[in-house]
């Protein structure tokens, strides 16, 4: 049994080991990166079982992506092997906000031509959830095809669709096309789940419920619940209920001493959300789980390695009062 399956671009990473600009830089260490591969990694630490989907050069990053996944106890079935076009990697900083300068090489990826006649072999009778976001439908045409093609299967399956947008403007040919498409295949999941800025950037709202009702108030939507990342806010969720009223839930932010990293915390904090959702808590613990684990992942310097296990989690969470 698969209970979530998730689709995105892994990449090679270098951290930098020294603070300054990128481009001054001379030493890095090496790491594994991508939104997706994040969630996926956090929900499988926290004993889901969980199914990657993405497309992977036959090269060193795609070897140690392999191994990543395999360590982690992740299915690999879903994942394409190809010897043509190469994986993607990124640079990050040092910074000592937290804001990190990065630099993306994935134009072209082996992750933007992910074959989807292949996705026909996927077997959804099991699957609880899928969780989708934005980076694959901006990689390329076949990325957002892609994207389209797993939702078509999830509904058919009656599987829950949850969307995290990760607005990347830099792999999208215009903000138009970003906005549009982004908006468009938010509609077609059940839980749309963008940060604040991406909020606003989407539907031209500032206010966080103002936000929500764009989509929640939009007849062609499907989307029945949102849940907005608020960063140092915390984190809010209104979700429509079977009788046609609205749950609304809100939850601080967790204080902490010292933020590290800042990238890799919004994943945290979804793939909180979704595997509490795999767990059926209630929306606020659901809100409380993504809170925890995001505040966790600033406090480490790569994008998931501070990714908690049960126990962490749990301890974690004991010592820090989320209301």
């Amino acid at each position: 049994m698969t209970e979530l399956i998730t689709a995105g671009e892994p990449m090679g990473l270098f951290i930098a080991q020294d603070k300054g600009p990128l481009k001054q830089v001379k030493h890095f260490s090496s790491r594994i990166a991508g939104a997706d591969l994040n969630v996926a990694i956090g929900v499988a630490r926290l004993n889901h079982t969980v199914k990657f989907i993405s497309r992977i050069g036959e090269d060193t990053f795609g070897d140690q992506i392999k191994d990543l996944l395999q360590k982690e106890k992740i299915d690999l079935s879903g994942l394409q092997i190809n010897s043509e076009w190469k994986t993607g990697f990124m640079l990050k900083g040092l910074a000592d906000n937290g804001r990190p300068e990065t630099d993306y090489y994935r134009k072209g990826s082996a992750a933007s031509h992910l074959d989807i006649d292949k996705l026909a072999d996927l077997n959804f009778s099991d699957t609880k959830i899928l969780h989708l976001g934005g980076i694959l439908a901006g990689l390329s045409e076949e990325g957002y095809q892609a994207t389209l093609k797993l939702i078509e299967m999830a509904r058919k399956n009656d599987v829950q669709i949850t969307f995290d947008p990760n607005l990347r403007p830099t792999i999208w040919d215009s903000e138009d096309l970003m906005i549009k498409r982004t908006n468009e295949i938010a509609n077609l999941c059940d839980v749309m789940m963008p940060n604040i800025k991406e909020g606003r950037i989407l539907t031209g709202k500032t206010a966080v419920e103002d936000i929500v009702d764009y989509y929640l108030q939009n007849k062609n939507s499907q989307i029945q619940q949102v849940i907005v990342n608020l960063v140092d806010d915390g984190s809010y969720s209104k979700h429509r209920q079977p009788d046609g009223s609205y749950q609304t839930e809100r939850v601080a932010a967790i204080k902490i001493p010292k933020i590290i990293d800042r990238i890799g915390a919004g994943d945290g904090f979804v793939a909180g959300v979704v595997s509490a959702k795999l767990e059926e808590l209630s929306d606020r613990d659901c809100l409380r789980r993504g809170s925890a684990i995001g505040a966790i992942q600033m406090q480490n310097i790569g994008d998931n390695e501070g990714l908690p296990n049960k126990a962490e989690l749990t301890k974690f969470m004991t010592e820090n009062q989320i209301d």
